[in-house]
């Protein structure tokens, strides 16, 4: 069985780690524009009776700031690893790099900051509580949370006293009382939601409240969850890296290829031609097969302007030596390796 350094020598090795690179790019751009069309439908739908003044409240403002940064990182990569264009590899293993080590360390001041982090949560939750009912998105995330996590308000049910409709000197039904999803209730099949059953609930004291509505905030229902179900948590935060850390792994390893790679002797730059006065009208690409990208042995030598009806390229040796990094050349690649270096644009 061949070595790691023989292997990283051949064709087979090189294919592998672009083509995979690519498709992993690839997958995250289609899904980061998907993110992003959701993201700009459900903010023109909230457009059309937006009175919630915090932008960045609004999930769907978030979902497409997500999905815009995923679709354009992707692009990067895809881009790179197709063109084998070692400014964009080195652009995206960067981003990749700042924006995992981003994640970390918020990750980590949110937990050496506990206190101050759960007061920002509190107040974007009770700026979020004000305009429940004028902002359709906030509301239904707002209320699955609460009847997820068996919870009310932010740190407790009494920051339902901020919306109009619910504080204590309100005229209307809902007065001084919470959303039906902060109720105590059991599911049964066919019942006819209450959805008064927190009526003049934030009159009275938690001790009265037992069994009518979850007095908890959901700040601190998450946190005891999160608590309580370690592997969950875990697993969720390697959901969230490991794909990050797979495509750093991938574009450093394509990236060192193509450094190498260029640094060879076996590297044709053909703006070195041009300067050399060498004319050349194509490359002969017998043998490149019809997406004109087989590898070939020798790799696509360029044909003399002046010879070009009677070409005939000399046989070359295949040795294990004389085809390490050789790879072939499509005519995009020569196209654009004409206009800048950073590509590998020949290998002969």
């Amino acid at each position: 069985m061949p070595s790691y350094s023989e292997l990283r020598n051949t064709n087979y090795y090189y294919y592998c780690i672009k083509f995979t690179l690519n498709v992993y790019s690839m997958l995250f751009s289609f899904l980061g524009l998907c993110v992003l069309c959701v993201g700009v439908y459900a903010e023109t739908e909230r457009q059309k009776n937006r009175t919630l003044e915090g932008m960045f409240l609004a999930p769907a403002v978030v979902l497409m700031l997500f999905g815009l940064v995923m679709f354009t990182v992707s692009v990067v990569g895809m881009v790179g690893s197709l063109r084998d264009n070692k400014m964009l590899l080195h652009m995206f293993l960067c981003v990749l790099c700042v924006l995992l080590a981003l994640q970390a360390l918020a990750l980590i001041i949110a937990l050496i900051f506990e206190k101050k982090t759960s007061a920002l949560f509190q107040s974007s939750i009770r700026e979020g509580i004000k305009h429940y009912y004028d902002d359709l998105d906030f509301k239904n995330i707002l209320d699955y949370v609460q009847e997820k996590f068996s919870c009310c308000g932010g740190d407790e049910y009494m920051d339902w006293g901020v919306n109009q409709y619910h504080f204590c000197n309100g005229t209307g039904p809902l007065a001084c009382g919470v959303p039906y999803t902060c109720c105590v209730r059991q599911k049964v099949v066919g019942e006819v939601v209450n959805t008064l059953c927190g009526y003049n609930t934030l009159k009275k004291e938690r001790v009265n409240l037992d069994g009518v509505i979850h007095v908890r905030g959901c700040i601190h229902a998450v946190n005891l969850w999160m608590g309580d179900n370690v592997g969950a948590t875990v697993g969720l935060c390697f959901a969230v890296g490991l794909p990050q850390l797979l495509g750093i792994i991938l574009s450093c390893l394509f990236w060192n290829l193509l450094v190498e790679m260029s640094k060879s002797g076996d590297v044709m730059d053909f703006r070195m031609l041009k300067k050399t006065e060498f004319e050349y009208s194509e490359l002969d690409l017998s043998g490149a097969g019809c997406c004109l990208c087989l590898p070939r042995e020798g790799g696509y030598l360029p044909i003399p302007s002046f010879a070009s009806e009677t070409w005939a390229p000399e046989p070359v040796a295949a040795t294990p030596q004389s085809i390490a990094h050789k790879q072939p050349l499509c005519r995009a690649e020569m196209q654009l390796g004409m206009q800048g270096g950073d590509e590998v644009d020949n290998q002969i």
